[in-house]
């Protein structure tokens, strides 16, 4: 049987009025034990001196310990791992002290089974009304689906290093075989060449040789193909072999790259076209001034640099030449020169030219045509081996601001000995 309460409100005969707030109160006092001893992270409160005073269901089941085997009996670090141990004397504890929280700390617990539980520690000493610390709060977070992640990191990370390794070794060695293992020796001339790599992970497009053909005449090359890595190594090796097989049946270097232009074209004229800039050279003896005569044909390459044995450079010009492999009948430009005793011809890619200044400092300037032929000028005269040790001091300069391989090949005609005009 029910009644009316005085406000109105029905309830139990017999019953005073209910005391709603009372049971929320209880309620909540309820929820928020059952919060803290159920929580999804450890709570633990320790005495100034480290020893547990209070410790909440989830870090018990956590390590596997009965309430009794901690509370009042072990101090925070006795669940330390020895390591865990040497740290908190040295660094947390310390640390808490002074600032009175620390945070995020990575430890390792030691469970009532052996067993080791990677966790993040954070800590907070708790004071009274005058300040002064009570004690310390700690709750720790369960670390052990981070550690397999991190640990799964660092195996993919040492399985991508030694792969990156392996890569690099492969292009390096892929690298040689697209460059001569060593120069010919021609008669009467010092020949000097250098290849400086930008990247250790890609297989660069520059290229150079210099071999023997008929008696008394030898063919050299230098060039640059267009992009990085397998594409362009392929695109190296064939221009490499097409120039020195062409050069075998027609020596005439305009007749030389004209050759290597139509098996690009042919070869790579769809919808990923290939393309490179080359010069060519033909090396013969001049018997009646002394020194060298040399015919370059160029197609679409940076002009060579003639330093003089009167301390004059200039570049060669080779005006109009045409890329090799674009069209089906590239324009392939040529020039004629002397070498006479004491003069050097530096050949260059373009990475030389188009590196920047003050990359490390954020700068964006080109080193540009000015510029190095500023270089040459100052060099003059000079020797193939001087040359190129010259350059490879500009491209460390440089440092991180040369951003595309480089190959140079230096040819000095020296000047004869005493013996020799005697």
């Amino acid at each position: 049987m029910c009644k009316t309460n005085d406000d109105g409100r029905e309830g139990r005969e017999g019953e005073g009025p209910v005391d709603e707030q009372a049971q929320f109160s209880a309620l909540l006092e309820d929820s928020a034990e059952d919060l803290y001893e159920h929580a999804p992270c450890g709570y633990l409160s320790t005495q100034l001196d480290g020893r547990i005073a209070k410790v909440n269901t989830t870090l018990l089941d956590w390590l596997g310990y009965q309430r009794d085997d901690l509370v009042g009996r072990k101090h925070f670090s006795d669940l330390l791992t020895v390591g865990g141990r040497l740290y908190h004397e040295t660094h947390f504890g310390p640390l808490l002290r002074m600032q009175g929280e620390i945070s995020g700390i990575a430890l390792e617990l030691k469970a009532a089974d052996g067993t080791r539980l990677p966790v993040l520690v954070t800590s907070t000493v708790k004071t009274g009304s005058d300040r002064q610390p009570l004690l310390i709060r700690t709750t720790i977070f369960d670390a052990r689906d981070r550690r397999a992640y991190e640990t799964e990191l660092l195996r993919a990370r040492q399985e991508a290093d030694v792969e990156r390794d392996r890569l690099q070794v492969l292009a390096t060695t892929l690298q040689k075989t697209l460059l001569p293992p060593a120069l010919v020796d021609v008669p009467g001339l010092d020949v000097s060449a250098y290849y400086h790599i930008a990247s250790v992970d890609e297989v660069g497009g520059d290229f150079y040789d210099l071999f023997p053909l008929a008696a008394g005449t030898w063919g050299l090359f230098l060039g640059d193909v267009c992009g990085k890595g397998a594409a362009a190594a392929a695109i190296t090796s064939l221009a490499r072999y097409t120039l020195r097989a062409a050069a075998v049946y027609d020596s005439d270097p305009a007749a030389v790259l004209g050759n290597l232009n139509t098996v690009l074209n042919h070869e790579y004229n769809g919808a990923d076209p290939r393309f490179c800039t080359v010069v060519y050279g033909l090396l013969t003896p001049d018997e009646e001034r002394g020194g060298f005569r040399i015919t370059l044909a160029s197609g679409g390459h940076p002009p060579a640099l003639l330093m003089r044995a009167d301390g004059t450079a200039d570049f060669l010009p080779t005006p109009g030449g045409q890329l090799i492999g674009v069209l089906p009948d590239a324009h392939v430009a040529t020039a004629t020169v002397h070498l006479a005793p004491g003069d050097t011809l530096l050949l260059h890619t373009d990475g030389l030219t188009e590196a920047h200044t003050n990359a490390a400092a954020g700068g964006e300037e080109r080193y540009g045509d000015d510029a190095f032929l500023d270089f040459g000028r100052a060099l003059a005269p000079t020797t193939a081996s001087d040359t190129i040790r010259a350059v490879r001091d500009l491209l460390d300069t440089f440092g991180t601001g040369v951003d595309d391989d480089t190959a140079v090949l230096a040819i000095h005609v020296p000047r004869p000995t005493s013996d020799e005009q005697q």
